[in-house]
């Protein structure tokens, strides 16, 4: 157990997760006065940050952005090294915030949540974990991060395989050395692109297995100066304030016209600027249409491709490495010398939608015309059942058994991305229907949980449960569809619509109105008494706080912020 105020197993608030979103909401928990516990299987701190620890893993929105802003000297105190920071650095920084704030004597370690379950009775939730420990608790947070749970491989035969099996999401603690062995890597999404590059460095030879190729930009990544420290540093309160408004929480003002507006010759100057920054979130929201016209998309698509053609000059693994469908529909990669690698000796792309892999055997890889690729190590870069998948993975009981994972067989029906209909006093940090994935996840932790301890204070202060209803959840349903149908998103299978995980309903899971405009509609909200926050609430109030932010058209009334970064 973690080193509680006492020992017993009742508390105020249980927080599952020990992340960004963890960390954040047990320490605002114990600032308001609530006797609260964190739950977490890892042995530590970090949530996707000490998992992830494959060659390459870092951050794709710049460190001194990507950070806590609620503690001053957190701030002063932390010092980045590197424009993206890498997994070791990043797992320091929360190590560092638990230490400064105590927070580890709030959490229990190495326990896997298995089930929470709702008492109408008693009005609390009983937490069970894998060594049978339960909690009691009022209000349940669900911090479990939206890549945080694997996707299944789906490879017949692995358990066959004779050599060494490695998982992205869940690298060993250890240094791996690939010197002298025959590697293939399954995927070709974030991780894997990340990875690869440096596994080829050392791999006698390695088979890069793809089924869909990604767009990437080049990081550009390198030590941070002195005086950007400073410059930041002397800014960083206006910057913390404008992001919370801006569409991706990222600081970057984009053009706000659309491509058009622009000569051929002006537009490029604008792609290449961006592009030798090392920039993935500013290079895919330059211009108001690029997320909303097919037309304009392409302009960036051809000018990728070009950049893909200037390095692989064979045509043929040029075709494939570069992608068809429009650019940022499926998450744009960062990378350090990733088209590069396929120049080399020891690197071969192998497509697996011309072949795919039939079976794993004993010796590697068996393909659909009978290829054995012969390998020492198999690393699964496959991805993640994102966003909705670690909560289903918990059995999650409601009011009158209402199952979670049943319930969202059809659609992720929520309210939000923060409450669901049926579970009393549970909260989802980051949920579905919420802009956390196409934004700076940070900066909408923070406003997440913020929000959450709103309604805690509201609950507490006027003794009422926090419910949402399910026509507030048809509501914000409605609402985020039409905004997802005006963006070409929808037209791509990805696992922002969830079709990377075989039977999971094809729904667009992220909120694509931005992270500005749907921090509007939650103030609007909360000034409306936290309408939408429990079943008895006038619904109309809710589309008053929508209809103050967006049109009948689903257009921002808020300059350049229709859609996200």
């Amino acid at each position: 157990m973690a080193n509680s105020e006492s020992t017993s197993n009742h508390y105020d608030c249980v927080v599952v997760g020990a992340g960004f979103s963890g960390l954040y909401a047990v320490y605002r928990a114990r600032q308001a006065g609530m006797r609260v516990v964190g739950i977490d299987v890892a042995t530590d701190v970090g949530g996707v940050w000490f998992w992830n620890k494959y060659p390459g893993a870092r951050c794709d929105v710049e460190s001194l952005e990507y950070s806590y802003s609620f503690d001053e000297g957190i701030q002063n105190d932390w010092v980045w090294t590197e424009r993206f920071a890498s997994q070791p650095e990043l797992q320091a920084y929360l190590a560092f915030v638990a230490d400064r704030l105590d927070l580890r004597r709030s959490f229990v370690f190495g326990r896997r949540v298995i089930s929470t379950v709702w008492n109408s009775t008693s009005t609390e939730w009983t937490v069970t974990d894998d060594h049978g420990q339960t909690y009691t608790a009022t209000y349940l947070i669900m911090a479990t991060g939206i890549l945080s749970a694997p996707k299944p491989h789906g490879i017949s035969g692995l358990e066959e395989f004779t050599g060494e099996i490695l998982h992205t999401a869940t690298w060993p603690d250890r240094e791996i050395d690939f010197t002298g062995k025959r590697v293939a890597v399954i995927g070709t999404g974030s991780s894997a692109v990340q990875a690869i590059p440096l596994i080829a460095e050392q791999a006698q030879e390695l088979y890069i297995l793809q089924r869909t190729p990604s767009f990437s930009l080049p990081a550009q990544n390198r030590p941070l100066r002195p005086d950007e420290i400073a410059e930041f540093a002397q800014h960083r309160d206006e910057i913390r304030a404008r992001v919370k408004y801006k569409p991706g929480g990222i600081n970057f003002e984009p053009t706000g016209k659309p491509v058009a507006a622009f000569t051929d010759t002006e537009r490029d100057a604008l792609y290449e600027s961006v592009w030798r920054e090392g920039a993935p979130f500013k290079f895919q929201s330059i211009f108001a249409d690029l997320r909303t016209s097919a037309e304009a998309n392409a302009t960036a698509m051809d000018f990728v491709a070009r950049k893909i053609r200037e390095t692989i000059t064979d045509p043929v693994l040029a075709d494939k490495l570069t992608p068809t469908y429009p650019l940022s529909t499926r998450r744009l990669c960062l990378d350090t010398n990733y088209y590069a690698t396929y120049l080399r000796p020891n690197v071969e792309l192998v497509d697996v939608k011309e072949r795919p892999i039939a079976r794993a055997v004993p010796e590697g890889l068996e393909l659909s015309d009978g290829t054995v690729l012969e390998v020492d190590v198999i690393v699964l870069a496959t991805g993640f059942d994102a966003i909705t998948g670690a909560l289903r993975n918990i059995h999650i009981v409601g009011e009158k058994g209402r199952v979670l994972a049943n319930y969202w067989a059809d659609a992720p029906h929520n309210f939000i991305g923060l409450l669901v209909a049926g579970f009393p006093n549970m909260f989802t940090v980051t949920g579905p229907s919420s802009p956390g994935a196409l934004s700076n996840m940070v900066v909408s932790i923070e406003q997440h949980v913020d929000l959450i301890m709103l309604a805690l204070e509201h609950a507490r202060k006027n003794s009422v449960v926090i419910e949402t209803s399910e026509s507030a959840q048809d509501l914000w349903a409605t609402h985020g569809e039409m905004l997802a149908n005006r963006t070409l998103f929808v037209t791509t299978d990805s696992w922002y619509v969830g079709t990377n995980v075989p039977g999971k309903p094809r729904v667009f899971l992220p909120y694509a109105g931005g992270v500005g405009n749907y921090r509007r509609i939650c103030e609007g909200l909360v000034a409306r008494h936290f309408a939408g926050f429990m079943p008895e609430n006038d619904i109309s109030l809710v589309t008053e706080a929508i209809n103050d932010v967006f049109d009948a058209e689903g257009k921002s009334k808020f300059a350049h912020t229709a859609l996200p970064h």
